[in-house]
């Protein structure tokens, strides 16, 4: 009987500490990582742009990607914490990748704009 009841609070605990560790996995970002602000990506750039439509873009992007420097600084201080949970830092890393992925696409679409003007500035000239 002796060995039932030590066999049982084994499984009680182990279960109990397995939910702890359930707990810690579930990817919440932390309240001082919420504070954090991921800005919008810039409008749209017109399909047809001009250099001037280009000169705006370009000040956009430059724009977004000092707000998204900002808002990795602020990631990263909150990923500092030590109250943060397995779970809390990779809701972090998650949302930091986000933002690079998101940087990579506005790149990607002004990078095509520009393509596409030089393209129908070539055809035009030649």
């Amino acid at each position: 009987m002796k060995q039932v009841f030590i066999l049982l609070a084994a499984v009680l605990l182990l279960g109990s500490v397995q939910a702890q560790d359930d707990a810690d996995l579930v990817q919440v970002l932390p309240p001082d990582a919420q504070k954090c602000v991921l800005p919008a990506s810039p409008d749209a750039i017109p399909e047809d742009a001009s250099y001037e439509d280009l000169v705006s873009a370009k000040k956009q992007v430059a724009e977004f990607q000092g707000e998204l420097e900002l808002f990795r600084e602020c990631l990263s201080a909150a990923e500092g914490n030590p109250d943060n949970t397995a779970g809390n830092k990779a809701a972090i890393v998650s949302s930091f990748n986000y933002s690079v992925e998101m940087e990579e696409r506005v790149a990607e679409r002004f990078n095509e704009a520009v393509r596409g003007y030089k393209e129908r500035k070539a055809a035009a000239e030649g």
